[in-house]
């Protein structure tokens, strides 16, 4: 069984269920010892900013601060594509303690050939 679970995001708040979603998988595979990494892209690099994972997406959905302090104290990584960061206009120094910027090459040099992959 894979040790290591990718989430690839690409929808911001936009979408906040599938936002909820992907954030549910990713802390339930830290919950199950998994190295977990969500790689952002599109309008999802936006999460990675102070402030923006906020909000509560459905009725009986948790709030996606909850969601994001959990992913976060779990271990999570978010990581932020920088085409993506840098098409938006982001500084890319205010971004939370969790999160990094990387492109596909770091992204899939840290998958490696066993790595199971959502897709939100």
């Amino acid at each position: 069984m894979a040790e290591k679970v990718l989430v690839n995001l690409a929808t911001g708040l936009e979408d906040p269920e599938r936002v909820t979603v992907a954030f549910l998988v990713a802390t339930a595979a830290l919950d199950k010892g998994k190295q977990v990494v969500i790689w952002a892209t599109k309008d999802a690099v936006r999460l990675g900013l102070p402030g923006e994972a906020a909000g509560t997406a459905c009725n009986g959905c948790p709030p996606l601060e909850r969601l994001f302090q959990q992913f976060a104290e779990g271990g999570g990584e978010l990581w932020l594509c920088p085409i993506c960061v840098s098409a938006r206009g982001l500084d890319e120094s205010e971004k939370v303690s969790n999160v990094k910027i990387a492109g596909a090459t770091p992204m899939w040099e840290w998958a490696g050939d066993d790595t199971t992959v959502f897709s939100y």
